[in-house]
């Protein structure tokens, strides 16, 4: 295979921006779209501004536009994209960033091309060094607890010692601060700081105040 493109570096760094703004990056599947700003302004007003919203929904792309105007300081991303035309969704949407759980070559490829930085998912070496043959350097390690955690990680940093991670899969506030301390991981991503009652029960202040006791535990670790 012959790879006419790969991508620049300075891609690297819009990505690396983003996910030096904090050590765990929320990974929210919205159901009702009237819960989506609430939500995630509770989330960045608990010290956690870089927010993920999976497209696993019907109403995903909708709440991504509200979140553009609601949180202009915010940096929002698109997840679970799965094709290019899911990808240029996103796009439209105004988003900061687009994650996916797995990557195609088509993807690889479209977000060489996008103005949208891509963080793309792996769980392997070699789809690990497909993506590293087309630039890239910055992966989600997806999922993470079921493809080996931390020690598949540690295995990794050798031999591709120029790439960072985001592990996301079954990170929880007991095992994200043995992630955050591998010098290849820059972040993690996980759902369960706002736990699926908080979120039926509109407990916006409660997940507020989970989001700033997680911020300042992983700080700390």
């Amino acid at each position: 295979m012959t790879i006419d493109k790969q991508l620049p570096a300075s891609r690297t760094a819009e990505i690396d921006s983003i996910c030096q703004r904090c050590e765990v990056i929320p990974v929210l599947t919205i159901n009702r779209i009237e819960d989506a700003v609430p939500l995630c302004r509770a989330l960045y007003e608990g010290g956690l501004p870089v927010l993920e919203v999976t497209l696993r929904t019907d109403c995903a792309l909708e709440a991504l536009h509200r979140l553009r105007d609601a949180l202009p300081e915010a940096s929002i991303g698109a997840g679970t994209v799965l094709t290019p035309e899911q990808y240029r969704l996103a796009e439209d949407a105004g988003v900061d960033f687009v994650v996916t759980p797995g990557t195609t070559n088509r993807l690889f490829e479209y977000g060489i091309n996008s103005p949208v930085p891509l963080l793309p998912g792996i769980s392997t070496a070699t789809e690990l060094l497909n993506g590293w043959q087309y630039g890239y350097r910055r992966f989600k390690f997806f999922p993470a607890e079921a493809s080996g955690g931390v020690p598949a990680l540690k295995a990794l940093a050798g031999p591709l010692r120029d790439v960072q991670f985001c592990p996301t899969g079954g990170i929880t506030p007991d095992n994200a601060g043995n992630y955050l301390k591998l010098r290849n991981v820059m972040c993690v991503g996980g759902s369960w700081i706002m736990p699926k009652e908080m979120i039926e029960n509109e407990d916006w202040d409660g997940i507020r105040k989970l989001a700033l006791e997680t911020s300042e535990f992983l700080k700390r670790h």
